[in-house]
C-alpha cells in the first residue's frame, strides 16, 4: 500500500501554505512532480508532526481529499 501526492492538483499550490507544506519541507521537489511514500514513511511523518518537529501535510484537492 502507498500514499501518492500530486502537487499539480492541490488547491493550495503556489500559496503561502505550499511553501510550508510537509511535502515541500521534506523533498524540495519541483511543483509538477508527484511524491509516493509507503505506509511506514507516512506513519513516521505523522509521529514527527505530532511532536512538532515538522509542519503538517497541507495537500488538498478540490474535493477536499
Amino acid at each position: 500500500m502507498s500514499f501518492s501526492i500530486d502537487c499539480s492538483i492541490c488547491i493550495r499550490q503556489e500559496t503561502g501554505s505550499c511553501g510550508d507544506c510537509l511535502v515541500t519541507f521534506i523533498t524540495s521537489r519541483e511543483p509538477e512532480d508527484a511524491i509516493v511514500i509507503d505506509v511506514a514513511e507516512f506513519a513516521a511523518m505523522r509521529r514527527l508532526q505530532a511532536a512538532g518537529m515538522i509542519p503538517d501535510l497541507r495537500h488538498q484537492t478540490a474535493a477536499g481529499s
